[in-house]
């Protein structure tokens, strides 16, 4: 019996290894290599010289780091609860029987399959600020036209703008999979008692996909931290560094300053800041989330 289980093991083992050793190269030994890279001085063309927490010390006296941690602090405030609340409200409409929900839910999802790259270059000429749609569109209803992109205060929720654009569809179709597992019966007792759709809606299908929102907030969370490709090709951390980003900046000084040491110091710190707000919301959800 011992026998069979430990051979049962080792295969499961077996099956887990490749995983296992991407994540130890791709994952586990580069950020062992940027703690220790972040205590160092080096341009990646002289041998690294220790400097101690000097890295840190520059970090948290620099204004761009300042500047890139309240840029990325306000896109993520501003984008997650909409991406979760949206997201969440098209899975339940799409849920319903009704004409075309296979063809809506297939156009939702279709963003998510292009590359950020190729959004960001579909979006530029949109935001044109005299030939863009948008500027047209708003202008037969007496709006506009707004600047976009070209203005310090409009450029980073136009970039917000287009990240919902892309990845909403995604996270409808982790809710939409969390809803379809939630028994009918429910609904009917609910429907039985009396309950309206909103009632059926906030006591039943919320606490039962909670779960599910969780999850969408945690790589949600993660992947806005990681915001690069799109500020990068529409406004390149513009205008005026007011969508540069904390993971733009660790690109920035590691291979546009050569300074790999305060990099890796970036990256560190970027890597405390997810991982307080990971812990943070695991530590709420056991107030919140029903399994």
């Amino acid at each position: 019996m011992r026998l069979g289980l430990k051979k049962e093991w080792v295969v499961a083992y077996l099956f887990l290894l490749p995983n296992l050793a991407g994540l130890l190269i791709f994952m586990v030994i580069p950020t062992i290599n940027s703690i220790a890279y972040s205590f160092t001085d080096w341009n990646m063309i002289r041998k690294p010289v220790f400097s101690g927490i000097a890295n840190y010390i520059d970090l948290f006296s620099d204004q761009l780091f300042w500047k890139t941690l309240g840029n990325t602090t306000f896109y993520v405030l501003i984008k997650v609860p909409i991406n979760v609340a949206v997201s969440l409200i098209l899975a339940v409409l799409l849920n319903n029987r009704m004409y075309g929900r296979t063809v809506f839910r297939a156009i939702l999802f279709m963003p998510m399959i292009a590359s950020s790259v190729s959004v960001a270059l579909l979006w530029q000429p949109l935001f044109d600020p005299t030939l863009g749609f948008l500027n047209k569109l708003f202008s037969y209803v007496g709006l506009g036209p707004f600047p976009w992109l070209l203005d310090p205060n409009w450029a980073m929720p136009s970039v917000i703008l287009v990240a919902l654009w892309k990845e909403i569809g995604y996270y409808m179709v982790m809710f939409l999979a969390g809803i379809q597992g939630i028994s009918k019966t429910y609904y009917e007792a609910a429907k039985i008692d009396g309950a309206n759709t909103l009632q059926s809606f906030f006591r039943i299908t919320m606490p039962l996909v909670s779960s599910t929102t969780f999850f969408v907030l945690i790589i949600s969370v993660i992947g806005s931290f990681q915001i690069f490709d799109l500020t990068t090709v529409l406004t390149n951390g513009g205008p005026a560094n007011a969508t540069n980003t904390l993971i733009m900046y660790v690109y920035q000084a590691g291979f546009k300053f050569f300074r790999m040491g305060y990099a890796s110091a970036l990256a560190c710190v970027l890597f405390v800041i997810v991982l307080i707000f990971t812990i943070i919301q695991n530590r709420q959800s056991k107030r919140w989330v029903h399994y």
